[in-house]
């Protein structure tokens, strides 16, 4: 299968025509894999007319557990409650990551309202 390498904006891209098979399967090249530390599963994302096949990030010890963390001392918690609390709010932050991200696609595609820079800011008068 052809390979290409393509310029866009100063960043490389690497292009590979892929073979789908009659079940609708692909094979993802190991080499895109491994650069993009591909896991066991994959997302897609319809964009206009490309379809985005990326790696599901997952958490590993948490983006944001030292911010939670020092939430979580400042209230005074410590021992086995600052741990079952920290637990908790560590598993409520990837379902709030991911409505986030569904009202920002939804706002991309005139789904949904939101608030302009002077809804928030104001204007200077």
């Amino acid at each position: 299968m052809p390979t290409a390498v393509m310029k866009r904006r100063d960043t490389k891209m690497n292009r590979k025509v892929l073979s789908i098979s009659s079940k609708r399967q692909i094979t993802i090249p190991q080499k895109f894999y491994q650069s993009l530390g591909f896991g066991d599963e994959a997302e897609c994302v319809v964009r206009g007319d490309e379809l985005i096949i990326r790696p599901i990030k997952t958490v590993a010890g948490g983006e944001f557990a030292e911010q939670v963390l020092t939430d979580l001392i400042k209230e005074g918690l410590s021992g086995e409650e600052l741990l079952a609390e920290f637990k908790k709010r560590q598993a409520q932050i990837r379902p709030a990551a991911e409505a986030m991200l569904a009202k920002a696609e939804d706002i991309a595609a005139g789904k949904a309202e939101y608030a302009t820079y002077e809804d928030v800011f104001g204007t200077e008068d």
